[in-house]
């Protein structure tokens, strides 16, 4: 495994061109994994995913752009410095400032990004990175980001086999804690070291079997961090306190599977479901939840929840084979506040900026990563992007971590890129 820097292809929103429309997975076939592995695999047990890669990966090539035409429609934040205001540079070496690259062995999905504190012989980042191979084996490598010098290394004893591919990574919100966390066919925990990995436990809430119902996502809670929340196609939520290895609190939280799940205050979560649906929940009331949002057309799932931390009146969600960001104001059931739609394709994923509470990131099977600035008050003809990115194929995934603000990164096909923003 190497990693490399490669030169990108930078077009902004006024120059965007439609790359074409992929067919969307999103449920493998129930009987795909027991094929595979039929000792492995329990006879319920249909994996679900919100993502299957098809594209072939392609490499960059310098845009031959005129320089003098790019340039921002909107004027830039200083919360959104410095990469998408640039445009085209002079040559592919200039860029590398701005620019990474890393080449897995296998497809990637799942991605988490660990505060710079938190490990003890240097101040880079860590990326945790999941494969997705269509089999029970599946590995998640951890690399290191260097944001000065632009530099990711690997370190091969920071990988690790993983049951099935991991549907989401996280590691601990505090700067202080080196636990990773993973979920697929179980939430397991995991402690990093400078050179190697501990699994800690594996939590199961299955009161009957060795297998629980497949889990589609999880958040943890940066308030209470003894708490992590996971979603599952069983239609529950279910609280964990991972200090003591027990269920909390679980909820019958959907009418079908449960897609995401995203934290806004310590007792307070929302989740996104096959309903259609997004729910409101305080664990102070068992009994009760509040639907903000339901899909325009019936039982249209809904994949993605993203929470907006810097002002939690506002969350971002999309739907199933949507081009559409839906942004939502918890104080106006129902409406939405503004609709995100210059995507050409669907959209896989969704950030909102760390450290602003009017930006947000998308990426999607058009190939796009589009940073959106929310106006106070939408036009007419809609909301465009404030900048853009293109990939070499369908971006699957993407983080904006609190822990490098300034970057991005994406993960399509076998490569993660960072993105300096």
């Amino acid at each position: 495994m190497e990693a490399t820097t490669h030169c990108l292809e930078f077009r902004h929103a006024e120059f965007w061109v439609s790359l074409g429309n992929f067919p969307y997975d999103f449920a493998p076939p129930a009987s795909y994994f027991s094929i595979l592995h039929p000792s492995r695999v329990p006879q319920f047990f249909p994996f679900r995913f919100i993502f299957l890669s098809k594209a072939i990966v392609r490499h960059h090539h310098l845009a031959t752009v005129n320089r003098s035409s790019i340039r921002p429609s909107l004027p830039l934040s200083q919360s959104v410095p410095s990469f998408f205001a640039f445009g085209i540079m002079e040559n592919a070496a200039s860029r590398s400032e701005f620019l990474a690259t890393y080449d897995s062995p296998h497809p990637l999905y799942a991605m988490a990004i660990s505060s710079p504190h938190a490990h003890s012989l240097n101040f880079s980042s860590r990326i945790a990175l999941g494969s997705f191979v269509e089999e029970y084996n599946n590995r998640v490598d951890i690399v290191s980001f260097d944001p000065d010098s632009v530099s990711i290394k690997t370190n091969p004893s920071l990988s690790f086999e993983h049951p099935y591919p991991p549907t989401k990574l996280m590691f601990n919100p505090s700067p202080l804690s080196s636990l990773l966390a993973s979920s697929g066919d179980s939430l397991r925990l995991w402690k990093v070291g400078d050179s190697s990995i501990e699994p800690l436990s594996l939590l199961n809430n299955s009161k009957t079997s060795e297998f629980c119902a497949p889990l589609t996502s999880f958040d943890w809670n940066e308030v209470e961090l003894k708490r992590i929340g996971t979603s599952s196609i069983d239609t529950t939520c279910t609280i964990w306190d991972i200090e003591k290895s027990v269920v909390e609190t679980q909820f019958i939280a959907h009418d079908k599977e449960v897609y995401d799940i995203a934290w806004g205050e310590a007792r307070v979560f929302a989740s996104v479901s096959a309903d259609g649906s997004v729910r409101i929940f305080d664990m102070r009331d068992k009994e009760h939840s509040t639907i903000i949002y339901e899909s325009p057309q019936p039982d249209t799932p809904l994949l993605r929840l993203a929470w907006n931390k810097q002002d939690l009146r506002y969350m971002a969600t999309i739907l199933m084979d949507s081009n559409k960001i839906v942004i939502l104001d918890i104080r106006s059931p129902s409406v939405p506040v503004a609709e995100l739609e210059r995507h050409h394709s669907s959209v896989n994923a969704i950030a909102w900026a760390p450290r602003s509470c009017r930006h947000i990131c998308s990426a999607g099977d058009d190939k796009q990563a589009l940073i959106w600035e929310l106006p106070m008050v939408a036009g007419p003809n809609g909301i465009d992007p404030m900048s853009m990115y293109s990939a070499a194929c369908e971006i699957n995934q993407l983080q904006w971590s609190a822990a490098q603000p300034d970057w991005i990164a994406l993960a399509f096909s076998n490569k993660m890129q960072l993105l300096k923003v």
